[in-house]
């Protein structure tokens, strides 16, 4: 991938700002919840009840729900895969004395987003309706993997990835945080909610940064957007797997199990896109080359294409028993 040498003057002059990006889009650690305010406290006398009333309110909840959350967890729970991939992006240095402002807004981000698995794990294991033994494996093999989504170094590619996944993975969370609650769990419904805020807030920053390169950098953002969509933006766990199975082959089943639930598909990918077309008021960016051009006009017809495919596409039903439920 050949990047232009401009990549690390915008950068820098992008990074004059994260400061206040942090403070516009992440919490203070002191004033943010953690875990443990959303579990039994196994200090307190009456914890045996909490975790069986826990555990009464998961026992109704449907296969397809318990796969979903139980990707979804895996998922956030590869954190160091994440953070590591975010630390070779050009221009961010962790280098020296004094990390680069890029860097503190990566080791921020990653500590808000290291919540969300712990307390889903915590959860899960809780309830008593999970191999956890199983799980543990997948989310070792995820990290052990690691995953190809596209970007390689660089940044502008990068920021459309995690503008993008950040909005998928509210979405997700929203729908479960609505599920749980229809089916009677109003305290799962909380945990996934304040979790799909997060990721609210993290798409945000990221569609910022998208934008400010779009600002001093216009035919560079463009292309680099049209190559992203082009190659399709994947999630960070489509390596998922469990024991004998090959690299992906457990994702696809657990994405059958999102769409079958509504959790999370194809059309809400369409619909992301579009947001993030109208975000970057993508039919309105000036002072492009040819080339940019061209590839603004394969970006504005591309929703249209999608919702044609997704027309033809149909869902597999369940058949699928993952080695993560009981």
């Amino acid at each position: 991938m050949n990047l232009s040498p401009s990549r690390i003057e915008v950068m820098n002059f992008i990074g004059q700002s994260i400061d206040t990006v942090i403070t516009d889009y992440l919490r203070p650690v002191e004033d943010h919840w953690q875990p443990s305010d959303f579990l039994p406290d196994f200090s307190q006398e009456d914890y045996v009840r909490e975790v069986k009333l826990l555990q009464e309110s998961c026992s109704e909840l449907p296969y397809d729900y318990i796969a979903v959350l139980i990707g979804d967890t895996i998922t956030e729970e590869a954190l160091p895969t994440y953070e590591s991939w975010l630390m070779d992006v050009v221009g961010i240095d962790q280098q020296g004395e004094e990390p680069n402002a890029w860097a503190k807004w990566v080791r921020a981000w990653t500590a808000e987003e290291n919540r969300h698995g712990d307390l889903l794990n915590k959860y899960l294991y809780l309830s008593g309706r999970v191999n956890m033994h199983a799980m543990e494996v997948s989310t070792q093999y995820l990290i052990q993997d690691g995953f190809d989504i596209g970007t390689g170094q660089d940044p502008y590619r990068n920021f459309v990835y995690t503008s993008f996944q950040e909005l998928a993975t509210n979405v997700s969370h929203r729908r479960t945080a609505t599920i749980a609650k229809k089916h009677g769990n109003p305290h799962l419904s909380k945990i996934c909610g304040v979790i799909a805020s997060d990721e609210m807030r993290h798409a945000k920053a990221y569609k910022t940064f998208v934008t400010k390169i779009f600002e001093v950098d216009p035919s560079e953002m463009m292309l680099a957007l049209e190559d992203m969509m082009r190659k399709k933006i994947v999630m960070p766990a489509h390596f998922l797997r469990e024991t004998g199975v090959k690299i992906g082959e457990t994702f696809s089943h657990f994405s059958d199990a999102a769409q079958r639930l509504g959790v999370y598909t194809t059309i809400d990918y369409i619909e992301i896109l579009e947001s993030l077309l109208e975000e970057w008021k993508i039919d309105k960016v000036s002072g492009l080359n040819d080339a940019a051009e061209k590839g603004r006009d394969y970006l504005m017809a591309l929703p249209a294409r999608l919702r044609r495919i997704a027309e033809r596409t149909r869902v597999p039903e369940l058949h699928y028993q993952f080695t993560w439920i009981k």
